[in-house]
């Protein structure tokens, strides 16, 4: 035993991976066809979602609507992904996952197409555009646990980390980007050709989505669909590491969105002296976001479970640098930091939940997630107003950031959660072969 642990301690590490061979793997992906067009067609997809949010604004304000059209317009576009999250995870196990995100984006696009005809001819109303973002709000329950679960189908199990995080450089880029960019189009062209453009993307993903051409084996549907609604819960609620991690997102997600998004604004309006400054720190968030999802690109941590805590910990920085009023330099450093750390959690997250979930249920199992962290959402907009008022504004986001510091650090006391970790990771040699072979396979 002594020869074997002094062996073991002269022998060394594995040989190193060198960094050209750490860019062929993270690129390997792209060489598989059916993971290219699904790229492309949520690249396109979300340069239309980028734009839309500006245009939509200004199309309600365009037609004589004010901030309770907007407020409405808003409401309704979450309200039917609420209702029918857990109704698009079922569909989702059930049917093809590609055929699902084709007529999702089809219904988008006819959705959105109809409102800019109707803007374009002057003949919009403010219920028309409620209407077609409850449509696309519906369409998009079902979208979510779809996209979330053909990644697994169409890259091998050695490639599926660097698939999930070149998809969230490219998202985080659009982000970057696209808000400037919606911006100019809406300010040169009118809202009508930036929901236009939106619709147009819609369209082009749908035919990217139809042309994935998966070999699908027949759909078997033995039981009925609130037994099939019925299981998945069953198998999410078996997964204790999995309901402990949704429980910590159901109390981060709104605290976080409360703290940053609105009373980051009113933080930037009062402290920092309007929102060119408060511009600054949300580029620095935006930039943590594309630093984050390069370093998961090229790092590949085993121990998840301790990765996402972290991550999700970071999300107290910025909360954290308000509530004390730190220097605007160290306000950017703080929600970079969390952009960071956000980006390697979510990538690294996706790939783990790939990695355990089986396929059959894998899309119920995102809807039951997603629908967890989803649903506090607007309480904790409705709670933040007069928790405000009654405590004052720092407090209040020094209050948000020692329970997301709570929520990250309580889940690691459960061994389970501390021990989560991916299948050992292997040589790129293995990626790359992986990945031609299901190069191979697919239908060309």
């Amino acid at each position: 035993m002594r020869k074997a642990r002094l062996l073991n301690r002269t022998a060394g590490p594995g040989p190193r991976i060198g960094w050209a061979a750490r860019v062929r793997e993270a690129g390997a992906p792209l060489a598989v066809r059916p993971y290219r067009l699904h790229f492309t067609a949520r690249v396109l997809s979300w340069t239309g979602s980028a734009v839309s949010p500006i245009a939509l604004a200004f199309a309600v304000l365009h037609i004589g609507g004010g901030a309770g059209a907007l407020g409405l317009v808003l409401a309704v576009s979450v309200a039917p992904q609420i209702l029918l999250l857990l109704v698009g995870g079922v569909v989702a196990d059930r049917l093809p996952r590609a055929r699902v995100m084709v007529w999702s984006n089809v219904v988008c696009a006819l959705a959105e197409g109809l409102a800019a005809l109707l803007l374009w001819s002057g003949t919009a109303r403010v219920w028309h555009l409620v209407l077609m973002s409850g449509i696309c709000g519906a369409a998009s329950a079902f979208f979510t646990p779809a996209a979330g679960g053909i990644v697994k189908e169409v890259v091998p199990p050695e490639a599926r980390h660097a698939a999930n995080a070149l998809l969230k450089i490219a998202q985080n880029l659009v982000k970057v980007g696209g808000p400037a960019i919606g911006g100019v189009l809406v300010a040169a062209s009118g809202s009508a050709w930036a929901i236009g453009w939106d619709a147009a993307t819609f369209a082009a993903s749908a035919l990217l989505f139809a042309r994935i051409g998966l070999r699908s084996g027949p759909v078997k549907v033995k039981t009925g669909f609130l037994a099939d609604l019925r299981d998945g819960w069953t198998d999410f609620r078996s997964r204790r590491w999995l309901w402990v991690m949704v429980v910590q997102g159901a109390l981060v997600v709104p605290v976080w969105l409360v703290g940053y998004q609105l009373l980051g604004p009113v933080y930037g309006a009062r402290f920092l002296g309007g929102a060119g400054l408060w511009g600054l720190v949300v580029s620095g968030f935006t930039g943590g976001l594309v630093a984050g999802a390069a370093v998961a690109l090229m790092w590949r941590p085993r121990l998840v479970g301790r990765v996402v805590c972290a991550g999700t910990g970071s999300l107290a920085l910025p909360l954290a640098a308000m509530a004390a009023t730190a220097p605007v330099p160290v306000l950017v450093a703080a929600t970079a930091a969390a952009g960071t750390g956000l980006a390697v959690s979510m990538t690294v997250w996706s790939g783990l939940v790939q990695e355990r979930i089986p396929a059959d249920r894998l899309s119920r199992a995102l809807s039951y997630s997603t629908l967890g962290q989803l649903v506090p959402v607007p309480f904790g907009y409705l709670l933040a107003g007069p928790i405000s008022r009654a405590v004052g504004i720092r407090a209040t986001l020094a209050g948000g950031a020692l329970v997301i510091v709570l929520a990250a650090v309580v889940p690691l006391l459960i061994r389970q959660v501390r021990a989560l970790a991916v299948a050992g990771q292997p040589a790129h040699e293995s990626v790359l072969a992986g990945t031609a072979a299901v190069s191979a396979r697919a239908p060309r």
